[in-house]
């Protein structure tokens, strides 16, 4: 099999013109029904140089959509939309390490190693206790460790609410979307069978 690859031409394939009625050889290669996507890279027919030609003067590519799909098609991103992590602006990461605090960089990105070490064995350590997501995340929000009792959890609940609630702030309501959140973690601990002992 020989390709020309200026023309798009494969010679020596042994396939036949798709055109009706043609009997030249296929040599160039054109969409077929069943357009290239997720299952597959699609269907190809063959044709001769004059069939192909004709196929390409009447071909549609954008045959079928809205609009929009047709901006978005002739967009500069496209097919550049979805972010993998590494080129997420964030690059996977929660923050950017606070510089100003360490006198060496390295100590701050070194800080942040640290932090996300701890998480992940927070979150084993959650896990092999059973705890899952939403609970974790409502120790947190608390600021108890997994070993709280009740007596703990009723202590840093009246702590967080007054330190939180808009009567100890001067009327401040900044505070009231974590006092809001402490409630709802308060509500969702003290319902487990852990402090129900």
């Amino acid at each position: 099999m020989r390709h020309d690859r200026f023309h798009g031409r494969v010679q020596g394939t042994g396939r036949q013109c798709a055109a009706p009625g043609c009997s030249e050889p296929g040599e160039f290669r054109a969409p077929g029904a069943r357009a290239a996507g997720a299952d597959g890279p699609g269907d190809y027919r063959w044709m001769c140089l004059e069939h192909v030609r004709q196929f390409n003067a009447g071909y549609d590519f954008f045959k079928g959509m809205t609009p929009e799909e047709i901006m978005a098609a002739q967009s500069p991103l496209a097919g550049w939309a979805t972010e993998t992590r590494a080129f997420r602006p964030t690059a996977g990461i929660d923050q950017a390490p606070r510089w100003n605090d360490f006198a060496d960089p390295l100590d701050a990105i070194a800080q942040r190693a640290k932090a996300r070490r701890e998480d992940a064995l927070h979150r084993q350590e959650a896990a092999r206790r059973g705890i899952g997501p939403e609970e974790r995340k409502a120790y947190e929000t608390m600021g108890l460790g997994f070993d709280a009792d009740r007596k703990a959890l009723r202590a840093r609940y009246s702590q967080l609410v007054r330190r939180f609630h808009p009567d100890r702030n001067g009327g401040d309501r900044a505070y009231e979307g974590r006092l809001q959140a402490v409630v709802e973690a308060y509500n969702l601990l003290r319902a487990l069978p852990a402090f129900n002992a």
